[in-house]
């Protein structure tokens, strides 16, 4: 792909100067920019570059959206892993529909068979640049956590576990009241229940510094993981430090599996004693020490804002979704910018040959008009299958969003019923140790007892006897007590353990019933986007034809000096373009 370094109109390879102001072209430096990904996203320049992909700004030329358009390194995109990793990304966050996690359009291959994903277009930074300036002042911490224990929450409730948590994958933009709305990204090597294993005996994937002890020992450690993680996002959100520093990764990880977490206090922050223990809570080794889940996690965050008074960020109900955002119609750039070079184009000819055009630049012009009507009438029809594509999507994603909050609704009550049974099945051990006591007491009295029954032999009584008697009852019925104490607790904890199973299937049967939803327009969704791509490849080629035949015709017109004015127009036109 080449450009034209005076208007930056892009040209093919093949092409050597622009016809607007003949200028000589340059080759681009990224190939990509300036070429239109399935028919309609207009690569426009590089957002940023990593090892395993690129993110390009974007545009969708049907509906004058702006973009970002993630594609896989070439490199890796012979990596069948690798390559359903980039597509788990996608379909994990798409399904999602959660105003804190970033919010994905599109997904495919492009032509030389890369995979790409076109998401929404953040103004803002990533949480690692907020935390690289030093500590976040609670008023403004806070709100965040918020957000980001909301987007894992949906998250986990549709069984999907990020697994790679750290704040470069957790994104800070702003609202139109300039507040911070929270994106999660980089959902890459989340394991979701649907998917099949990716990850390879031996293998562990994510983050040293944020990686939960069971993560390194387990690849098939569950959403408590992304907790640990949380934890140690939000120490160092808090203290602008790590709660480890190790000089490799074997370093940092023996650090995570045996060395307990510093307390934010011992690095010289005041905290409420509320927060403290929350973030001690989400970094404990063992995971049945953490929040039973994310949504326990929000429920104390919003508790610990509403004792300091610190404002909440909006409902999730209230969030903007970027699908909602309103799009144009049919962006009048490219067509009506070459119904105005026509326009020149005749003005030209006029001019310069007032007896008459000759045939070949009259003809020349003929197959501009052509193919500028032909591009009219595709362009027509696939605004029109663009907007059936986006009632389509907005179906999709108002379901999704529908079902989420059913799950989110069920989730919550399932958090509360979860933790009320831990708390329930942790009450029943001092019932069993009261058991187990009695009991012990029970067998040392009887020894007694045996002990006086010998020297009585039943033929002398002795009070020793008598009283060992007296304390065997005692104690039997503190052994019963105990017992119907410790049945009673115990029954309570199954009846909450089986309020969050009933719970639980309430949720999975709203699982599947998204499933099906999905399913049962992905077909239709299919056809129609695969007629947007086909006429958008269609239109993108007849437009470089016309970059073609618009050179030929202006090269032999070029060095007439009464048509100078008329070229200079069609340099203005174009630069205001």
């Amino acid at each position: 792909m080449k450009s034209c370094p005076k208007c930056n109109l892009r040209y093919p390879d093949e092409s050597t100067f622009c016809f607007v102001d003949g200028a000589p072209l340059e080759v681009l430096k990224d190939p990509r920019i300036g070429t239109t990904m399935a028919g309609r996203y207009l690569i426009e320049n590089v957002l940023g570059e990593g090892g395993m992909a690129t993110v390009y700004r974007a545009r969708h030329t049907l509906i004058d959206r702006p973009c970002a358009v993630k594609i896989l390194n070439p490199a890796l995109a012979r990596d069948k892993m690798v390559r359903e990793r980039f597509r788990r990304e996608a379909k994990s966050a798409k399904k999602l529909a959660h105003p804190n996690v970033i919010d994905i359009f599109d997904e495919g291959d492009t032509g030389d068979g890369t995979s790409f994903m076109v998401m929404e277009l953040l103004d803002g930074a990533p949480l690692d640049q907020l935390v690289s300036k030093g500590p976040i002042p609670l008023p403004i911490a806070l709100p965040i956590m918020i957000q980001i224990a909301r987007g894992i929450a949906r998250a986990h409730d549709l069984e999907v576990i990020h697994r790679d948590l750290k704040p470069e994958n957790i994104f800070i933009a702003a609202r139109d009241d300039g507040s911070a709305l929270v994106k999660l990204l980089d959902f890459g090597i989340a394991r979701s229940a649907q998917d099949s294993r990716l990850t390879g005996v031996g293998e562990v994937f994510g983050t040293p510094q944020y990686m939960a002890p069971e993560r390194i020992t387990s690849i098939d450690a569950g959403g408590s993981q992304d907790l640990y993680a949380l934890g140690v996002i939000f120490f160092e959100m808090i203290t602008g430090q790590l709660p480890f520093d190790a000089p490799d990764v074997p370093s940092f990880l023996l650090k995570h599996l045996k060395e307990p977490a510093p307390k934010i206090s011992e690095r010289g922050f005041s905290v409420p004693p509320e927060l403290e223990s929350l973030v001690d809570s989400l970094m404990a080794k063992d995971p049945k020490q953490r929040p039973v889940d994310a949504h326990k996690l929000h429920s104390l965050l919003l508790g610990i804002c509403a004792q300091l008074g610190i404002p909440l960020p909006p409902e999730i109900h209230d969030e903007k979704s970027a699908y909602r955002a309103p799009a144009a119609t049919l962006p009048p750039v490219t067509l009506d910018r070459w119904v105005r070079r026509m326009m020149i184009f005749e003005g030209m000819l006029t001019r310069a040959f007032p007896q008459g055009s000759p045939p070949e630049q009259r003809g020349l012009l003929d197959s501009v008009r052509k193919y500028v009507n032909e591009i009219t009438v595709i362009r027509t029809a696939s605004v029109a299958d663009q907007r059936m594509l986006e009632a389509l999507e907005g179906r999709i994603r108002e379901g999704r969003e529908r079902y989420g909050r059913a799950v989110d609704a069920l989730g919550v009550d399932a958090s509360k019923a979860r933790d009320i049974g831990r708390q329930a099945r942790e009450g029943v051990g001092p019932y069993t140790a009261a058991v187990q006591r009695a009991a012990q007491m029970t067998r040392q009295i009887h020894a007694e007892v045996l002990h006086w029954e010998g020297r009585s032999g039943f033929q002398t009584p002795y009070a020793e006897l008598s009283a060992s008697y007296r304390k065997t009852a005692e104690l039997v019925d503190h052994w019963l007590q105990a017992a119907d104490l410790e049945k009673q607790a115990t029954a309570w904890a199954e009846a909450k353990e089986q309020e969050v199973i009933d719970l639980d299937f309430q949720i999975q049967e709203l699982r599947a019933q998204l499933g099906k939803f999905e399913a049962s327009i992905e077909q239709e969704h299919q056809a129609i986007e695969q007629r947007v791509t086909a006429s958008g490849k269609k239109a993108t080629e007849f437009e470089q034809n016309l970059l073609e035949l618009a050179t030929r015709f202006c090269a032999p017109l070029r060095s007439r000096p009464e048509l100078a004015p008329l070229f200079s127009e069609l340099e203005t036109e174009s630069a205001a373009a």
